[in-house]
């Protein structure tokens, strides 16, 4: 496959209070011919909350509006968010749509911590409530370190959830640093999640140590997935380590099989995402997939998108 870049469609200018840097993670609700893009963003006290554009869905870097609020904010102190949200999937439900996303904390020990958690919306999107002051599925006996970015898709009465897993924190460099890959949960609800520790995206040497932002297709009788890969090494200033996105196919969802040479899109040579590519968002419009993605600086530069041209 080969996806055809379009450029940068969104960066924060620092107009808002709450919204002073970085449009991590864009999220995609489609809504007609627009998209919704919900992305993370940051205040100057590095705090993360959730706001959103809309976009010409044909055309994403047409941008048709910004929303001058965040639609979700960190919890108070003491709870599992208290420190910022980052959203992750969008599910339309009924008459409601359901918000997955990552709240995360500071801590003392090691960087930060991470837990999924769930908002919903009773007007279209505009606003969100959180469904619980705590995290649908935190760090448990199988998994005990942490949970983060769900894909989900619903296939009739089952919820399929792809995650990032974290397996163990490291020193690197005089710094804290984790190692995560993606696995796999089940659910009749969309809340009360069965996982078994089945992983779907293993790491591939023992230099990698990032799997990250599962984004999944169903295509005939073939699941498509993307997602990002970074190694240990200097990742946040060595672009030869640093996150690129690649590719697995299953006949399942379940067993997959990587192939991160067909990902077909890398670093650009000059610009924005010229460092690292990662937090890929790829969704089907009018026959043709489309890919929302980060650039430099885990969305410090903003997100843009490809165009595949051919699978």
């Amino acid at each position: 496959m080969r996806w055809i870049k379009k450029g940068l469609i969104f960066c924060p200018e620092g107009e808002f209070s709450w919204s002073q840097a970085y449009a991590s993670v864009p999220t995609v609700d489609i809504i007609a011919d627009k998209l919704r893009i919900y992305y993370a963003t940051r205040n100057q006290a590095n705090q993360s909350s959730i706001g959103f554009i809309e976009t010409d869905a044909e055309h994403p870097d047409r941008i048709l509006y910004v929303h001058e609020q965040p639609v979700l904010i960190k919890g108070q102190p003491g709870m599992f968010d208290d420190c910022g949200v980052m959203p992750s999937m969008l599910i339309n439900h009924g008459q409601e749509k359901w918000l997955y996303y990552i709240g995360w904390n500071v801590r003392n020990t090691i960087s930060y911590h991470n837990a999924i958690g769930l908002a919903i919306s009773k007007d279209g999107g505009l606003t969100f409530e959180k469904f619980s002051e705590g995290p649908l599925f935190d760090r448990d006996y199988r998994e005990p370190y942490f949970s983060a970015a769900p894909f989900i898709l619903k296939e009739h009465n089952l919820w399929r959830m792809w995650y990032l897993s974290n397996t163990k924190w490291v020193t690197f460099n005089g710094k804290t640093e984790p190692f995560y890959h993606i696995k796999y949960a089940e659910s009749h609800n969309g809340i009360d999640w069965q996982r078994q520790g089945k992983i779907a995206i293993d790491f591939k040497d023992a230099e990698e140590c990032g799997i990250v932002r599962a984004c999944v297709i169903k295509d005939a009788a073939t699941y498509k997935m993307w997602y990002s890969y970074r190694n240990l090494n200097n990742y946040r200033s060595d672009k030869s380590n640093s996150y690129r996105i690649g590719y697995a196919h299953s006949k399942n969802g379940v067993d997959w099989v990587r192939a991160d040479e067909q990902a077909g899109i890398d670093i650009s040579n000059t610009g924005w995402d010229s460092e690292m590519i990662e937090y890929p968002y790829v969704y089907a419009f009018k026959g043709r997939y489309y890919m929302l993605y980060n650039g430099n600086c885990f969305g410090k530069t903003g997100f843009g998108y490809a165009v595949l041209e051919s699978l």
